[in-house]
């Protein structure tokens, strides 16, 4: 398959990482999504190893390459419309998260992706991660019972970020871009619908990054009265040995599973005392999305799934700024 770069902001090494070893798919153009966005470090990289054209339109790069697939990772705000561009000419979309940074650009994706012969998948890779595919299959098998209630952690050291962090407008916000992750393993691993949100946020202690909200608490109501938190915070140390600290809690009928420090621990009714779970090995959400693409299996993320946790996202940061409960 040809595929196509637009932008080089976000998880770009999803790409990357999921051709190695692939000797059938190929990286062909680069060209940047937002203004000022510099892709010249990436496409340095990448000419190693492909023969790949860099482009200053990417609209220009996708009528004369005609690719396959295009991977979106630019500037927050600029996701949705790269997206119904990529969407109109039925070309296959890899987009990094948020797809859009509001409601409306949501649905405006969402009927573009409803009027294509387009597949999507966002790009939710913490999925693929050893920990959590351990967890979701121990819970697929029954081991902590029916899920009733889930507590997530995203921690992130801030660093100094580029100055589109630093406006609502191209960042999105931080429930939206950092939350995201843990609203989707909520979902993922209880297979629960969200039926409410109630969240609060703030941009104390960002560090002159303007807008941007460095630390923020979500409470969803999922359907059967299954509850699930999110805290989210830029507040990790700058000495801390990892930048972020992914971390939740999911206690079911019969059991308790926890993701901790990337060991995943479970006790239940049939076990004495705590267990360290041996881990599964580490997938690639690209590769899986093209493997989904040619029909050899179903993509851990769906088009659905990847839409609902944006939507779920973005009503958390509209709560967060209404202060109000916002209802699905």
């Amino acid at each position: 398959m040809k595929i196509v770069l637009i932008g080089a902001t976000g998880h770009t090494k999803y790409v990357v990482n999921g051709l190695k070893n692939n000797y059938e798919d190929e990286i062909i153009g680069i060209a940047p999504g937002s203004a000022g966005e510099d892709v010249t470090p990436l496409y340095q990289k990448l000419k190693r190893d492909y023969d790949i054209k860099k482009y200053e339109d990417y609209q220009k790069m996708l009528a004369e390459l005609e690719p396959d697939v295009a991977a979106v990772a630019c500037h927050f705000g600029d996701h949705a419309r790269i997206a119904i561009d990529v969407l109109k000419q039925d070309i296959d979309l890899f987009v990094e998260k948020p797809i859009a940074t509001t409601l409306a650009d949501l649905e405006k994706v969402r009927n573009a992706y409803q009027a294509s012969k387009s597949r999507l998948a966002a790009m939710f890779g913490i999925r693929y991660k050893p920990w959590f595919l351990t967890a979701y299959r121990q819970i697929k098998a029954g081991a902590i019972g029916e899920v009733r209630l889930m507590n997530a952690q995203k921690s992130y050291r801030l660093g100094e970020r580029e100055d589109f962090y630093k406006k609502r407008v191209s960042y999105g916000g931080t429930i939206p871009w950092v939350g995201s992750h843990a609203i989707d393993w909520m979902q993922w691993l209880s297979g629960k619908d969200f039926k409410s949100v109630y969240a609060s946020h703030s941009a104390k202690s960002n560090h002159n990054h303007g807008e941007l909200e460095a630390s923020a608490l979500c409470h969803f109501r999922f359907e059967d009265d299954v509850f699930g938190s999110v805290n989210i915070d830029y507040l990790r140390p700058a000495k801390a040995p990892s930048h972020d600290d992914d971390r939740i809690r999911i206690a079911g009928t019969t059991g308790v599973i926890e993701v901790l420090k990337e060991k995943v621990y479970l006790i239940n009714d049939q076990i004495d005392g705590i267990r360290e779970i041996p881990l599964v090995a580490a997938e690639e959400i690209f590769a899986d999305f093209l493997a989904d693409l040619k029909g050899e299996k179903t993509c851990l993320i769906s088009a659905q799934e990847s839409f609902r946790v944006t939507q779920a996202a973005l009503c958390a940061r509209n709560s967060a700024d209404q202060n109000k409960v916002i209802e699905f």
